[in-house]
Order: C-alpha cells, then sequence, then structure tokens
C-alpha cells in the first residue's frame, strides 16, 4: 500500500546499504554533458530538440565502445525539490565505467521539446500547458545519446493528460496535478459544447485529448456539483493522498465519510482553476472571467442551462437515453464504485446538491512513449541494428522497453512496469557482461 515514495522505498533502503558499503558512488550536482567512447571524443554536447527524431547520429563508429561520462561540475544548491538550482560550474569530472545505463526519463518538463514532438494525429500541440513532471525531465540524455550513435524512434508517441490543473502549492514551476475522475462530471469545450461520446471523465485519454484539440482552445472544463466532487473527485501525486502515502488507516478509511478530501478542499478555497457558485448565471460569469484572454467565446448562459435541463430531464426514469448517465448507472452496480467512486444520479440544477462547480482543465505533460531503441537485454541501438557496445537504456527514456512497447495508445495503469521490467533487463545484461 502507498504511493510513489512506497514503491521506492525497498530501493532507496539497498542503494543506502551499498553507499554505506562503499559499492555506490553518489555524485549529485554532476551533470553529463557528453558519453565518452573508446575512439575519439564524440565532440560537443547535443540538445535533445535538435535529435529528436528518428534520424539518429553516427557519432560512434561501429565498433568503438562507450567507457564512460563527462560533463560538468554545478556550484552546491540547497533549493527545496523541485525548485531550479543554478547551474554555475565550479569544475569537470570524467568517469569510465564498463557499462553506461541511461535512465533519464523523458520529455515532458520540456514544453519546447513536446510541442516539437507532437504528432499530427493528435492535432495542433497546445500554446498553454501544465507540467506534470519536474523540469529535469528535459530529454537531455537523449541527444547526448544519439550523439554517441543512439537511435531514437517513435518520437510522436506520446501521452499526456487533459484534466490537469495548476497546482495552488507548487513543487517546479507550472506544476500540474492531474485529476482523477469518476464519471459524472459534465465534460465542455473552451465553446461550452458537451463532449460527444466515448469522451467522458475517465474513459479514452487520447481520444479526449485529440477531440479537444480539434477545437482550438487550450482548455476545457467539468461542471458539476458539491455532492459529485465529495464522492468522485481524487488527485494524483503523492502529497494529494497523504492517506496512501502515510499509510494511515484511519485517514483511508475517512473516505468512507461524507465531504470533499482535505487536499480536494484545499483546491477548492486556492485553486485558481475553480469556480464555485450558487446559481448557473454566477457560474458562467466566473467561467468568462477565467478564460478572458484564451481566445473563447464567452459562454451562453441560456446554452449552457439549456443543455444542463436537457441532461438533467433524462433522471426522470431509468430508461434515459443519456449516455453518460447510462455508464454512471452501470458503474454503480460495483459495490466499490458505489461506495467510494461514483455519486448516486442526480440533477446538476437541483439547488439542494449545490452548489454548482466549474473546473477550467489544461493539457498536462507526461509520459514519453518512444525513445532510445534497445534490444531485448536493453542495449541501444544503432540506425543499422547493431548495438552501441557499453551503452544501456531503461524505463521512459526508452519509451518504457524497446523504444516504445507500449504503441501509439498505450494502457494507463502498465508504465510502471515497464519501468521495473525494463531495469531489470538491463541491471542483468550488464552483470552478466561483467
Amino acid at each position: 500500500m502507498g504511493t510513489g515514495p512506497g514503491l521506492v522505498e525497498p530501493f532507496e533502503a539497498r542503494v543506502r546499504e551499498h553507499l554505506a558499503q562503499g559499492r555506490i558512488t553518489f555524485a549529485p550536482r554532476h551533470r553529463v554533458d557528453a558519453l565518452v567512447t573508446s575512439g575519439e571524443p564524440t565532440g560537443a554536447s547535443a540538445e535533445a530538440s535538435t535529435v529528436w527524431s528518428t534520424r539518429a547520429s553516427t557519432g560512434v563508429p561501429s565498433g568503438q565502445a562507450v567507457t564512460g561520462v563527462r560533463g560538468t561540475v554545478l556550484a552546491s544548491d540547497d533549493a527545496p525539490r523541485g525548485v531550479a538550482t543554478n547551474r554555475e560550474p565550479v569544475g569537470e569530472f570524467e568517469f569510465t565505467a564498463q557499462a553506461v545505463l541511461v535512465t533519464s526519463g523523458g520529455i515532458g518538463g520540456n514544453h519546447d521539446l513536446v510541442r516539437a514532438a507532437w504528432p499530427q494525429r493528435l492535432g495542433p500541440p497546445p500554446g498553454v500547458m501544465v507540467a506534470g513532471v519536474p523540469a529535469h525531465v528535459d530529454g537531455r540524455m537523449l541527444g547526448i545519446s544519439a550523439e554517441a550513435g543512439a537511435r531514437v524512434v517513435n518520437a510522436d508517441r506520446m501521452w499526456h493528460y487533459v484534466e490537469g490543473l495548476r497546482n495552488w502549492n507548487p513543487i517546479w514551476a507550472d506544476h500540474g496535478i492531474r485529476i482523477l475522475p469518476g464519471p459524472s462530471s459534465l465534460w465542455l469545450d473552451a465553446t461550452g459544447a458537451r463532449l460527444p461520446a466515448p469522451y467522458y471523465p475517465g474513459f479514452d485519454t487520447l481520444g479526449t485529448l485529440r477531440h479537444l484539440r480539434a477545437t482550438g482552445y487550450d482548455h476545457s472544463w467539468f461542471v458539476l456539483t458539491r455532492r459529485i466532487i465529495e464522492k468522485e473527485f481524487a488527485l494524483s501525486g503523492s502529497e494529494q493522498n497523504p492517506d496512501l502515502t502515510g499509510r494511515d488507516l484511519r485517514l483511508i478509511a475517512g473516505r468512507l465519510r461524507g465531504g470533499a478530501p482535505a487536499p480536494v478542499a484545499a483546491f477548492l478555497e486556492h485553486g485558481e482553476d475553480f469556480v464555485v457558485a450558487d446559481t448557473l448565471g454566477e457560474l458562467v460569469v466566473g467561467m468568462n472571467r477565467l478564460a478572458t484572454g484564451s481566445g473563447a467565446p464567452a459562454i451562453s448562459e441560456p446554452a449552457l442551462r439549456a443543455l444542463i435541463e436537457a441532461r438533467d430531464r433524462q433522471l426522470a426514469n431509468p430508461f434515459g437515453k443519456d449516455t453518460q448517465l447510462t455508464f454512471v448507472r452501470g458503474h454503480r452496480r460495483s459495490l466499490g464504485d458505489r461506495l467510494l467512486r461514483t455519486a448516486p444520479p442526480h440533477r446538476l440544477l437541483d439547488p439542494a446538491n449545490g452548489p454548482l462547480i466549474a473546473v477550467r482543465l489544461h493539457v498536462l505533460t507526461r509520459k514519453t512513449l518512444g525513445g532510445l531503441e534497445t534490444d531485448l537485454s536493453g542495449r541501444c541501438l544503432r540506425a543499422d541494428g547493431s548495438a552501441v557496445p557499453g551503452l544501456y537504456a531503461a524505463g521512459e527514456v526508452a519509451g518504457f522497453g524497446g523504444g516504445g512497447m507500449m504503441g501509439y495508445s498505450a494502457l494507463e495503469g502498465t508504465f510502471l512496469g515497464g519501468c521495473l521490467f525494463s531495469g531489470r533487463q538491463a541491471g542483468r545484461a550488464i552483470a552478466a557482461q561483467l
């Protein structure tokens, strides 16, 4: 039980044990600028944006091996987690090794690089996004590895969420938090039009992203009630789930009680993307105020009222034709959903269920599904299919394995397994080589 810290805990314990035994050297503030090879130096380090394509560099001739890394020692900095640190160089370093394993993550923290790789099939890239990962997830090692001969493949495969919020208490710049929604919120595009089936909350992430990018605007809306937010809103991130992160059974049991969870209540009070109102007219005024400067037309209160009233009328009997409400009723046939995740169907405009709430949603950058092409042992491959001796990759920088084993659409909840498995494969292969 737990979140990210709980997952890392057993690995951290082993690393600390190896540190204490002198088997690992930990070198913070050492920025890798290039890979060292057994032949001539590869030259100046590359920025990822110049090589984030399917065209690989041929910087390391066939037969030469990667034998280490070189780079810059940066000045000490005690900034807290997520805050940008200084880039002041105070020295240089070079480490040699029998193998180099790249596990630097994807490109989600570098929005310019995300836009450069954005595929046409998802429509135009957003001008405004929030960051689901810290700035150090910048794709830099993709460029450096490509300069050493590794091939980058499937650059157009990516996974970004459409339910992003600006964190009212950010840890890093443009810090975004994802809503993990239940099925009941009414999803509108920036113009106030309801999203068609199957683009309902929690249904089809990339399909919804593609639909929303076709509207020409960077935001969308959830419209809901107090009853829905209390039952159906969860937030991603260890800080937003103190009960699971802290493995606190008493707090976890509190999810069965009424009222919004404390992290959700904090966003309601402080979050810039939330509008709370007693009447629909007041809600629309707040929505249009938030959307000022976005280029989207003002949402019409009469049009939105007609849309919601049409939806609410479908609750008159259990045989209504509203597809989303049919799915809501289906969710509630499961005991777990009925207790924890899905509010009873109700009229949005009934004051007894209020107040009304609107939530402005942003595209939240997250996962890179392409990357360094590898074989089944995690060895980085050149464009001709041969391995770059001494160079390995695992995790997101390798597209969670092989350079894109998830395909184009991927499957929510499977990314972690690719990180763990590709890391194990590479580790075993390196151990066998040594």
